[in-house]
């Protein structure tokens, strides 16, 4: 048996914790592996019961996908990704030796269609399956005495056919497993398979694919912090979060669901915001997060015009970790930032994104996305555990959430290969979370956001107007 599986100590492993090596894969595939879950992990197993942390990725199909082929082409992710074959415990993460993922075929539920008009049949599913929770029952299954080794399955795949003969595929993942790049990597393997069968070929991860926690792989020294900096910093973010802005509140009680706003541009008007940024070197998350600031803050007129928003930037950590990891990786490796920004009536969109670029820019520098990550764990579970400690009770412990790395996408030619015509990948946020998250995408030359928002702790019109008004202040580069 290899060292590493035995979690002996040799100068080219690390205790406790399992990766298969090139040498002895195949010996090892008919052994089940586990470790402890990391404290990100442990984090997201907490907010997922309550509906925060269920990824989707639904694909919209012309044409209809031979089930057994597509059946295959899971099966083979799954191979080829062990953690896709994984099931949670309270308190630890297993990997299968075999895949195990079934491809459900469904009609879709008889009244969604008939009640939600004008939405699309693709959004419309794209929300079902973004409520759907396999995993609303894993709190109570943990403090059963009984059930202790209960484990839940962290993949799940569903096609739907619509009455007009297109296909909805929906994948939907625990995000302890799947983060945004893990996400995006997933779907292009996934619609590779499906382009090319067998004669497909991904990267070179496979077996070697790392079993490793974000929390062992950060640099030595990169995420280290005093513990009365640990102690005045957790104070800092619980004061000011007595202080923060936030969107007008509608029912506060009632059981909520993750709903989506789509945000869609021209390629004319990608081009004039993407070299608004070049000019000014900044990133687009810059000049999102700016816009959204500027669109709530017109909006909050009993704060006299000005308020604090909270923002958390989401850090692809992949390129940062020891070792570095590929974009094709699966698992959660992302951190979160969290900036609080003043703005003021009359401020113009690039003077608050250049601002937004430096607070990020000078907290990478300052390795906050490793030395915080415990600090906003502990915090999002005090939020979980005490949601009289948020606004309103409302479980919001933040305005916005945004992603640090814009997904780029110019892939239409092998798209219509497979008859796919739309796609969207975002994530539930209606448990602990933000009040919107945003998940965008340059797709074609054309800028493409999901907007996800807990319903009906905020309206659809309530978001739609904010994203028009984020949409004009981006077309028209000012307030």
């Amino acid at each position: 048996m290899c060292p590493i599986l035995l979690g002996i100590r040799t100068p080219y492993s690390k205790p406790t914790y399992w990766r298969q090596c090139s040498h002895c894969q195949k010996a090892t595939m008919s052994e089940p592996k586990a470790r402890p879950l990391g404290g990100t992990e442990l984090s997201w197993c907490r907010a997922v019961p309550g509906g925060t942390g269920i990824t989707v990725l639904s694909l919209l199909l012309s044409r209809r996908p031979d089930p057994s082929l597509l059946q295959s082409a899971l099966q083979k992710l799954q191979l080829h990704h062990p953690i896709l074959r994984s099931t949670l415990s309270s308190s630890s993460i297993s990997i299968s030796s075999f895949p195990s993922v079934r491809l459900q075929s469904l009609e879709p539920p008889s009244n969604l269609l008939q009640t939600h008009l004008p939405f699309s049949s693709f959004h419309l599913l794209l929300e079902h399956e973004l409520n759907q929770n396999p995993w609303s029952q894993f709190e109570e299954e943990e403090e059963d005495d009984d059930d202790d080794d209960a484990q839940f399955d962290v993949f799940f795949a569903t096609l739907y056919s619509l009455p007009d003969s297109k296909h909805v595929l929906s994948l939907r993942l625990h995000t302890s497993i799947c983060d945004r790049t893990a996400a995006v990597a997933l779907s292009r393997e996934l619609l590779g398979l499906m382009r090319e069968g067998e004669k497909w070929v991904s990267g070179d991860v496979g077996g070697e694919e790392m079993f490793l926690t974000i929390e062992e792989m950060v640099p030595k020294g990169k995420g280290d912090k005093p513990f009365w900096s640990r102690g005045v910093d957790l104070m800092g973010y619980s004061l000011n979060s007595m202080r923060i802005s936030n969107l007008g509140f509608g029912d506060v009680d009632a059981e909520r669901a993750s709903e989506v706003v789509r945000m869609q541009m021209s390629r004319e008007e990608t081009d004039r915001i993407l070299a608004g940024c070049r000019e000014r070197e900044i990133k687009l998350c810059g000049a999102l997060t700016a816009a959204g600031l500027i669109a709530a803050n017109s909006k909050n007129i009993a704060n006299n015009w000005s308020g604090n928003y909270t923002v958390v930037t989401m850090i692809d950590c992949r390129k940062y970790l020891d070792p570095v990891l590929q974009e094709n990786c699966l698992g959660f490796y992302f951190s979160g930032i969290l900036n609080t920004h003043s703005v003021t009536k009359g401020e113009e969109l690039w003077d608050v994104a250049k601002r937004c670029h430096m607070a990020l820019s000078n907290a990478i520098k300052s390795n906050k996305h490793f030395t915080d990550m415990g600090d906003l764990n502990f915090l999002m579970c005090k939020a979980i555990d005490n949601p009289g400690l948020t606004p309103s009770s409302s479980q919001r412990t933040a305005f916005m959430t945004m992603f640090e790395d814009t997904v780029i996408d110019d892939s239409s030619d092998s798209h219509e290969e497979v008859g796919l015509e739309d796609y969207i990948g975002c994530s539930s946020i209606h448990g602990v979370g933000p009040s919107v998250a945003v998940f965008d995408t340059v797709r074609n030359g054309r800028l493409d956001c999901a907007f996800v928002y807990p319903s009906p702790l905020h309206s659809r019109k309530q978001m739609q107007e904010l994203i028009d008004d984020m949409k004009n202040i981006l077309v028209g580069g000012r307030d």
